[in-house]
C-alpha cells in the first residue's frame, strides 16, 4: 500500500474540520429519521405514505439548512475573518 493511504476515521475528521456543518447535517438527518420512525407506532389515522413524506421533508429541510449554514460560515471564514494576504497588501 502507498504511504498516502488515509484511514476512514482520519479522512472523516479532516473533512469535518474543513466543513464543520457536514457532520451536523448527517447527525440531524439521522436524528429526524430515527425520531419519525419511533413516532410511526403512534401515528393514528395518518396514512403511511403521508407519514413518510413528512419524515422526508423534515430530514431534507434540516440537511438543506445545514448546507446553507455551512456555505455562509465558509464565506465568512474566507472573506471576512481571514481575508487573503493579497488584499491586505493593496
Amino acid at each position: 500500500m502507498s504511504s498516502d493511504y488515509e484511514g476512514n476515521q482520519s479522512k472523516f475528521m479532516r473533512k469535518a474540520k474543513e466543513n464543520p456543518f457536514v457532520p451536523v447535517g448527517i447527525t440531524g438527518f439521522l436524528g429526524i429519521v430515527a425520531y419519525q420512525l419511533y413516532k410511526m407506532k403512534h401515528r393514528g389515522n395518518v396514512k403511511m405514505s403521508v407519514h413518510l413524506i413528512h419524515m422526508r421533508v423534515a430530514a431534507q429541510g434540516f440537511v438543506v439548512g445545514a448546507m446553507t449554514m455551512g456555505v455562509i460560515y465558509s464565506m465568512y471564514r474566507d472573506y471576512i475573518a481571514h481575508p487573503s494576504e493579497d488584499k491586505k497588501d493593496k
